[in-house]
C-alpha cells in the first residue's frame, strides 16, 4: 500500500540532474539498494587503506593498524545504531542486531547466519566470507589468513561485543585457514567459520582502547542525522528494530523513512573508520605519515565507490550530469548534517562543488579527510570526477562571502585521460568490487509491514 505521494518516489535516477534532490525523493526499493552499497563500501575501506600500511611498514603493522582502526570505531557506531533503530540493550540478541546492520559484516558479502538460543547465548556462521575469499584468491597464504581470522578478529570482535555489554565475548568453534593442517579447519571447509557469543560471567570486563575514547569526542561521533520527511512517500516496512530478532533480516525489510536513516548511518560508520585509521597511524608513527596514508586511503576509496555506484545504481555514462549525480550520491558526502555539500551543473562540460561551513570542516580529527581540504583541489575530488570521465580535472574557485570551500570540475576533451590511482588498484583486488547483491525478498514485496 502506498500514499498518494508514492508516484513521486524515484526507483532510479534517470532524467535530468536535480541539485535539490535528497534521500527522501527515492523509493524504498532504491534506498534499500543504496543502503546495501553504502554498507559494502564501508567494509571495503580497508581494501584500500590496509595495503597502503602493509606496503609501507610490513604485515605486522598492517595487523596492528587494522585492530586499532576497528576497535576505535566499532564500539561507537554500535551504540549509535542501537539508539537510531531503537534496540538498545545488553544482550547477545542486541549484538546480533548490530552485526546485521554494520559495515564490519556487510549483508551477503559477509553472509552471517544466526541462531539465537536465548537472549544471552547464540551462534553465527558465515556462509560466504568475502574477506576470506579475497585472501584465498590473492595467494591463499595460511599465515596471512591466520593473521586476519585470528589475530585481527579476536580483539575486534570482542570490542564490538563489549560495546553492548563488557562481558559478552565471541569465541570460535572453527575458523580458517581452510587447509588440512593442525591449525587449519579442513580444505574447503563450509561454512567458512562458526562462532558462539555469550556472557562470560567469570571473565574480566573488556576495556576499550584509548583511541575509541578519542574518536568518541569528535563531532562526527555525536552527529545527528537529517530526519526523514514527516510524511513518508511510501507505507510499509519496519520503522525501527525494537521487535523480535529476525535472523534473515535484510535492508529491504525497513521502511522508506528508516532506510533514509540507516543509509546515512552507514556513511557515518565509514567516516568513523577513516577517522580511527588516521588517528591510529598518528599515534603509531607521526602526524605527517598519518595524513599521507589517510589521503591515499581517501583517493582510492573515493574512486572505488564511484565504480560500484555506476555499475549498480544505473549511473552509467561519462557526461557532466552523470558526474553530478555520482557526486550527489557519493557516500563520502553524507550525512548532510555533517557535510554541507552541494553540487551544481554549470554547463555541458563543468560543474561546481561547494562545502559550506559545517561540522566536517571544524571537527577535531587531525589529518582526517575533511581536515585535508582547503582552497586547492584535493586529489580525492579529482579521483571521483576522473573515475566518471578521465578527462576531468578539478580547479580552485574563490570562496564566497560565507567562507565556503568551492571547486570546479571541468571536462576538457583535449586533456590526456588520467590513469586510475594506484590505491584503486589495491581495492580492485577484492571480490567486493564486482560483488552482486541478491534480492532475497519476493519481487515487489520490499519487506514486511
Amino acid at each position: 500500500m502506498t500514499t498518494d505521494n508514492a508516484s513521486a518516489s524515484k526507483n532510479d535516477y534517470d532524467g535530468p540532474f536535480d541539485p535539490a534532490l535528497s534521500l527522501n525523493d527515492f523509493s524504498r526499493d532504491f534506498l534499500s539498494r543504496l543502503c546495501h552499497e553504502y554498507n559494502l563500501l564501508g567494509h571495503l575501506l580497508d581494501r584500500v587503506g590496509m595495503p597502503v600500511i602493509g606496503m609501507k611498514f610490513g604485515l605486522d603493522d598492517f595487523v596492528g593498524a587494522a585492530i586499532e582502526e576497528w576497535q576505535g570505531a566499532s564500539p561507537i557506531y554500535s551504540k549509535r545504531m542501537q539508539a537510531l533503530m531503537n534496540f538498545e540493550g545488553d544482550t547477545v540478541e542486541t549484538v546480533f542486531k548490530n552485526l546485521q546492520l554494520e559495515v564490519g559484516a556487510p549483508q551477503q558479502f559477509m553472509d552471517f547466519q544466526f541462531r539465537l538460543d536465548h537472549k544471552d547465548y547464540g551462534e553465527f556462521w558465515l556462509a560466504h566470507c568475502g574477506a576470506l575469499l579475497d585472501l584465498e584468491k590473492n595467494g591463499n597464504d595460511a599465515t596471512v589468513i591466520k593473521k586476519m581470522c585470528w589475530d585481527i578478529e579476536d580483539p575486534t570482535f570482542d570490542a564490538t561485543a563489549a560495546a553492548t555489554h563488557p562481558k559478552i565475548v565471541m569465541r570460535p568453534f572453527h575458523r580458517p585457514p581452510r587447509i588440512d593442517a593442525e591449525d587449519g579447519n579442513g580444505h574447503g571447509r563450509y561454512p567458512h567459520c562458526r562462532w558462539k557469543v555469550y556472557k562470560e560471567a567469570k571473565g574480566q570486563d573488556f576495556e576499550q582502547i584509548p583511541l575509541m575514547y578519542e574518536i568518541a569526542e569528535s563531532q562526527l561521533a555525536k552527529i545527528s542525522l537529517v530526519p526523514p520527511s514527516a510524511e513518508a512517500r511510501e507505507q510499509g516496512g519496519l520503522d525501527h528494530y525494537a521487535g523480535e530478532f529476525d535472523p534473515h533480516l535484510q535492508f529491504e525489510d525497513f521502511s522508506q523513512s528508516a532506510l533514509q536513516l540507516i543509509t546515512q548511518e552507514q556513511a557515518v560508520q565509514t567516516h568513523l573508520l577513516a577517522a580511527s585509521y588516521v588517528r591510529s597511524n598518528a599515534a603509531r608513527y607521526d602526524e605527517d605519515i598519518a595524513r599521507e596514508v589517510s589521503e591515499r586511503q581517501w583517493v582510492g576509496h573515493a574512486a572505488l565507490c564511484v565504480e560500484r555506484l555506476q555499475a549498480n545504481l544505473g549511473l552509467e555514462g561519462d557526461d557532466i550530469e552523470t558526474m553530478a549525480k555520482v557526486f550527489q550520491l557519493h557516500p563520502h558526502f553524507y550525512p548532510r548534517s555533517y557535510i554541507d555539500f552541494h553540487v551544481d551543473v554549470i554547463d555541458a562540460s563543468s560543474l561546481k562543488l561547494t562545502i559550506g561551513n559545517c561540522p566536517a570542516l571544524t571537527d577535531s580529527i587531525g589529518g582526517g579527510w575533511f581536515d585535508q581540504l582547503g582552497t586547492e583541489p584535493h586529489p580525492a575530488l579529482e579521483a571521483i570526477a576522473a573515475q566518471v570521465n578521465p578527462k576531468a580535472r578539478c580547479f580552485s574557485v574563490a570562496s564566497d562571502a560565507t567562507g565556503a570551500l568551492c571547486w570546479e570540475i571541468v571536462v576538457d576533451p583535449n586533456n590526456e585521460p588520467l590513469k586510475a590511482p594506484l590505491e584503486l588498484q589495491f581495492g580492485r583486488t577484492s571480490l567486493g568490487v564486482k560483488f552482486q547483491f541478491e534480492r532475497r525478498r519476493l519481487p515487489g514485496i520490499i519487506a514486511r509491514g
